[in-house]
């Protein structure tokens, strides 16, 4: 089936992305670069695992979706975009397996916290809501920073956003930014509708890797 295959492309990708960011082949610096890299090597094997003339892999960034109900969290809007979006697609029979993809990439320079870790529990409640346009949704979390990785404890205002190494989450828990005195919350409370397991690919030299599946 083109939605293992796909699935089989997305693990070899993310696993080079790894091994070339612990091991200097490729200095990521941001978001856009990670997206930029993880997209190219994307291209390079999804292309290698088309089996017929007939079938094409396809990839887009930044594609933009649209809700018929509801908002996503992230924007407060029907409106969001998928960072990568990679498909197989048979054009002969129309058969087509997607994936969506979100991304994060947090700087230790850049400590943009508690709200780095309240955007990717934000990423992965729009991934949950992508079933009309994806078949699957891929997180992809690399960091430099052991912070979101191994911590000791996070503050009693923000530590519901918990994806260390080892956390879970069960689905219908309700995640509260707990503001301090006088101070708006960063965002609106987050509700997922499934369970997860955080299990990270830890830093051989200097990156660690969360790859979470939708």
């Amino acid at each position: 089936m083109s939605e293992n295959r796909l699935r089989e492309v997305i693990d070899i990708s993310a696993r080079a992305l790894y091994e070339k960011m612990n091991g200097g082949a490729i200095v990521v610096e941001n978001e856009a670069s990670m997206q930029l890299h993880l997209s190219s090597i994307l291209k390079s094997i999804g292309e290698i695992y088309v089996n017929t003339r007939d079938e094409i892999f396809g990839i887009e960034l930044e594609k933009p979706v649209f809700l018929d109900q509801g908002a996503f969290v992230k924007s407060g809007s029907k409106k969001a975009k998928v960072d990568i979006y990679i498909y197989f697609e048979n054009l002969a029979s129309g058969a087509k397996s997607s994936c969506a993809i979100e991304l994060k990439f947090f700087k230790k320079s850049n400590h943009r916290e508690p709200n780095n870790r309240y955007d990717v529990f934000s990423d992965i409640h729009n991934l949950e809501n992508y079933g009309k346009f994806a078949d699957f949704g891929v997180m992809l979390v690399g960091t430099d920073h052991r912070h979101y990785i191994d911590h000791d404890s996070y503050s009693k205002e923000t530590g519901d956003f918990d994806f260390r190494n080892g956390s879970s989450y069960k689905q219908g828990t309700e995640l509260i930014y707990h503001p301090k005195l006088g101070k708006e919350p960063y965002g609106s409370p987050i509700t997922l509708s499934q369970n997860y397991e955080f299990r990270w690919w830890l830093p051989k030299s200097k990156v660690g890797l969360l790859f979470l599946e939708i």
